[in-house]
């Protein structure tokens, strides 16, 4: 598509979470470092929020990525699974046999002398898990009896839970109350503001390794922010399909016409007042687009 174009050597505004990508904001340094602390701490339970979009995954992933040798990861990305299928991943990922014919109560006793040996031999265990807000409340409970297995000093397992806001609302719930009062750090993830959404933009095209003048212009950056409002993932579809107007149309920057054409091309973003204007560019480009790239071929054929 337009890597060549642009000069770029990797998609910079893909949607997957990819930890090379990552950006140390101001509001992801300060959730990491509550997390960072917690698990310094021995603390047993951390809970990270944010709207859909704001990079949770990405920080989950770049934490199990950056923590010591010395913590044993446990990653859940899968919230939806039984207590018993818990246990079960729990147990596989410490290296214990986890199979159907195990029952319940031998699994845990063998978890609980794992985990006590591996606290012998100096190692710790971090459980995080991804889109908590979707595990079942049974299984939220076998995760807070999970986190009880302690000694007279210190937890023997450490949780992460990394959640949309309703969480929140989830662990308000009476039936979840102990597990609400064991979680003992918790941040909330916001949008980037301007100045970090342009240090974003930036980072971004720099590790697709762009070294050209600013492709994005000023006004098209003021644009693309006010439209994305800040959310990570709504900033990459809208940056990724104003490049590819901007290379449909033959132009080397991106500038409000392209933005507000891709604006107009994504469902759930706010339009601008002239939406209807942007919808037909976008067709107009698109159809230049595709027609380009099967003309192209044919004319330096003949």
């Amino acid at each position: 598509m337009y890597l060549d174009y642009f000069h770029l050597n990797d998609r910079p505004f893909s949607i997957t979470p990819d930890t090379s990508y990552y950006y140390n904001n101001f509001s992801c340094q300060e959730a990491m470092n509550v997390v960072l602390v917690a698990l310094n701490n021995g603390e047993g339970i951390v809970k990270i929020t944010g709207e859909v979009g704001t990079g949770k995954t990405l920080m989950c992933r770049k934490l199990l990525n950056d923590l010591p040798d010395e913590m044993l990861t446990v990653y859940l990305p899968n919230p939806l699974m039984e207590p018993q299928q818990l246990y079960r991943a729990v147990a596989k990922e410490l290296g214990l046999d986890s199979s159907s014919d195990i029952s319940v109560a031998d699994l845990l006793n063998q978890l609980n002398v794992r985990l006590i040996n591996l606290t012998a031999s100096g190692r710790r265990v971090v459980v995080c898990v991804d889109e908590a807000q979707s595990m079942p409340t049974q299984t939220l409970e076998a995760l807070r009896l999970l986190s009880n297995v302690e000694t007279e000093k210190r937890k023997l397992l450490q949780i992460v839970l990394f959640g949309q806001p309703e969480l929140n609302d989830r662990l308000a719930q009476s039936d979840l109350r102990q597990l609400r009062q064991r979680i003992s750090f918790s941040y909330t993830l916001g949008p980037l503001d301007f100045a970090g959404f342009q240090g974003y933009l930036a980072h971004r095209l720099q590790m697709a390794g762009y070294q050209g003048v600013p492709l994005f212009t000023l006004a098209a950056q003021r644009k693309l922010f006010k439209a994305a409002k800040g959310v990570p993932r709504l900033v990459n579809i809208l940056a990724h399909k104003a490049l590819m107007v901007s290379y449909g149309c033959g132009l080397h920057h991106v500038d409000v016409g392209q933005v507000k054409a891709a604006v107009a091309d994504t469902e759930g973003v706010s339009l601008p007042l002239n939406w209807l204007k942007g919808a037909v560019l976008m067709a107009l480009l698109i159809t230049v687009f595709i027609v380009g790239v099967f003309l192209t071929p044919l004319v330096w054929g003949s």
